[in-house]
């Protein structure tokens, strides 16, 4: 998350809306006039709203002149939010006062008004206020008013030349109703700020913010994520890992299993991500979960991301297993996240990442699954892309990442929603395997870019001791063709139960 801006470097005025000013570099150019544009519903009078408040916050008068809606409904717009309309000026040119024949110039009606007499009620009420923020609602007014282009961009031209004259920073808000490829406001604004809506067939809207442009300033380029809620807008710049680099420490951390430190050559090495791969119920959620605990018994703040289990069975199941988190959820230690991938964007998703990581301090980030992860997404690609970006960040920072992806299958052809084992520094393979007549776990690390590791089959198994990981067995046949079995005399883990693992007769 962007740090909260004091004071906005280089003479720049602050918008209202934290990440906005981050991809901006720093806020808005003042004395200058800015076009925001979306269609209906994407968040164009609440975006104004905040940009009069934030400048009433600092000193500076505000003033808003609405042509579309009526002040009674900014007034429940802004109320909605908790927000104190009374603190700038609302003026509204379509009233009831307008019945009355001194303002007979107020009612804007193309068949009874001229343009010029609009934008005249508009300079006189500027030259009244004197305001230092400006917002007009909305051009589409205008548009139908001016009846022809080359009129509607006169009268515009007009305004930008009498606001250059006065120490005032102009929104002008556009619904998006011109022609398509119709582009003289971009050409006149100084900036433009681009809302836009995406639905897809299941769950909420994706709300997106785009710097159209900007003169005179370097800016985020790109689509970046938004969420319009109570209180406001709140949009998540688009991570660029590249500029959050830090120094730390690559010591091998402990997972809590010497079996399992041994299998990866001494442990987790911080600035790396592991991919824990396997099928359903093999024990992937609690191996993350071991690794956590390890982690929380040294100190170390952690956050767990759950896409797929709810809290409550997940700390209830761990609990059961040896592995007790809720000590360490309880004294703040532990972040733990239950996520709905149909109502959180990717960019909000990063956004909270950074938050733990630099405001939390989390060392350790486990995401669980990239599954549900991907259904967050509006397409495979775009997930490829962003988990590239938010593992780099992470790596970085210096944090250990846990990774878990499910795969298909139980048996025979195991197949997973997407490969992104290139990205990952650590890859440990479970799955399950016969012996005997009897269907135990094993894991193995089929790749790490940390440590020398080992490149043995162990047997693995839950139980009510936590995760426990045997010796190397040197006599698996079919791992690779997704059907394996043992046939070795290597001795197995003594069993949870005192049942014996040996064949009758042995």
């Amino acid at each position: 998350m962007p740090e909260k801006l004091l004071h906005a470097p280089n003479g720049r005025i602050e918008s209202g809306i934290l990440g906005l000013d981050d991809i901006l570099g720093g806020g808005l150019t003042p004395h200058r006039m800015y076009l925001v544009e979306g269609a209906p519903g994407a968040g164009k009078t609440t975006l104004a709203l905040q940009f009069l408040l934030k400048g009433v916050e600092n000193g500076e008068s505000g003033l808003y002149v609405t042509l579309s809606e009526t002040k009674a409904e900014l007034i429940a717009v802004a109320e909605s939010h908790g927000w104190d309309t009374t603190r700038f000026t609302i003026t509204e040119l379509l009233s009831d006062e307008g019945l009355d024949p001194s303002f007979e110039q107020s009612v804007l009606h193309p068949a009874e008004v001229e343009l010029g007499e609009t934008v005249r009620d508009v300079i006189a009420k500027v030259d009244e206020m004197k305001p230092a923020r400006l917002v007009f609602d909305s051009l589409s007014e205008l548009r139908m008013l001016s009846q022809n282009p080359l009129r509607y961009r006169r009268q515009i031209l007009a305004l930008k030349r009498y606001f250059a004259t006065r120490a005032c920073t102009v929104l002008l808000l556009d619904d998006n109703t011109s022609e398509p490829g119709d582009l003289q406001l971009h050409s006149i604004a100084h900036g433009v700020i681009s809302l836009d809506n995406v639905t897809h067939d299941y769950g909420g809207e994706r709300r997106r913010l785009r710097i159209a442009k900007m003169r005179g300033i370097r800016f985020r380029e790109g689509f970046h994520d938004m969420t319009l809620k109570t209180g406001g807008i709140e949009v998540y710049p688009r991570l660029i890992a590249a500029e959050h680099h830090t120094d730390y420490s690559s010591s091998a951390l402990s997972t809590g299993t010497g079996g399992l430190d041994a299998l990866l050559g001494g442990g987790l090495v911080p600035g790396t991500n592991t991919l824990i791969v396997g099928p359903s119920g093999v024990g992937k959620t609690t191996t993350v979960a071991s690794c956590l605990l390890a982690a929380l018994e040294r100190g170390e703040p952690c956050t767990y991301y759950l896409f797929d289990e709810t809290r409550m069975t997940l700390l209830r199941r761990s609990t059961n297993l040896g592995i007790d988190l809720r000590p360490h959820l309880d004294s703040g230690l532990l972040t733990l996240r239950q996520i709905d991938p149909a109502e959180i964007a990717p960019g909000e998703f990063a956004s909270d990442v950074r938050k733990c990581v630099e405001e939390h301090g989390a060392r350790f980030v486990a995401i669980d699954s990239l599954n549900a992860y991907l259904q967050a997404m509006p397409g495979e690609r775009y997930l490829l892309l962003q988990m590239h970006e938010l593992l780099t960040y992470l790596n970085q920072r210096g944090v250990i990442t846990l990774l878990v992806l499910g795969q298909h299958g139980i048996i025979g052809e195991i197949q997973s929603d997407i490969d992104i084992s290139y990205l990952s520094d650590v890859v440990l393979l479970f799955r399950y395997f016969e012996r005997h007549g009897e269907v135990l776990s094993a894991i193995t690390a089929v790749k790490s870019r940390a440590n020398g590791h080992e490149r043995s089959i162990r047997q693995f198994r839950l139980d009510s001791e936590g995760l426990v990981v045997g010796e190397a067995l040197r006599d698996f046949e079919g791992i690779l063709s997704g059907l394996p079995s043992y046939s070795g005399d290597s001795p197995m883990l003594a069993p949870a139960r005192g049942e014996s693992l040996e064949p009758p007769g042995r």
